[in-house]
C-alpha cells in the first residue's frame, strides 16, 4: 500500500511536500522501505535556492516536483526555514523539530 506524508510546515512558514513510495521519485523506490536516501519532495511554498537543482520545472520552482533529492538535502532546508512545526518525513530523514 502506497503512504503519503503529510505536508511538512517550518517555523517561518515554508512548506513542501515530501514523499517516498513505489510510485514516487525516490530510492529506493518501493514502499515501505526502512530507510530512504533520496526522495521526491514536491510544491515548495517559495522558491528554495537548495532544492533548484532537481527542479522538474525550474521556471515554476512553486508549481514543481523535485526528483530524487537527497535526504540530507531535506534536513538543510528543514534547518533553514527553523524546523518543522507540523507534518511527517518518510523513514530515514532525521525530524527536526522547530524549538518552541
Amino acid at each position: 500500500m502506497r503512504r503519503m506524508y503529510k505536508t511538512v510546515r517550518c517555523a517561518d512558514g515554508f512548506s513542501m511536500s515530501v514523499q517516498a513510495n513505489g510510485t514516487a521519485y525516490c530510492e529506493p523506490r518501493t514502499n515501505g522501505a526502512q530507510k530512504y536516501t533520496e526522495v521526491e519532495v514536491g510544491f515548495p511554498s517559495e522558491t528554495e535556492p537548495l532544492l533548484m537543482e532537481w527542479a522538474e520545472n525550474p521556471q515554476q520552482p512553486t508549481d514543481s516536483v523535485y526528483a530524487w533529492v537527497p535526504a540530507d538535502r531535506v534536513t538543510l532546508v528543514i534547518a533553514k526555514h527553523g524546523g518543522m512545526v507540523s507534518g511527517e518525513l518518510p523513514p530515514g530523514i532525521p525530524h527536526l523539530k522547530a524549538k518552541q
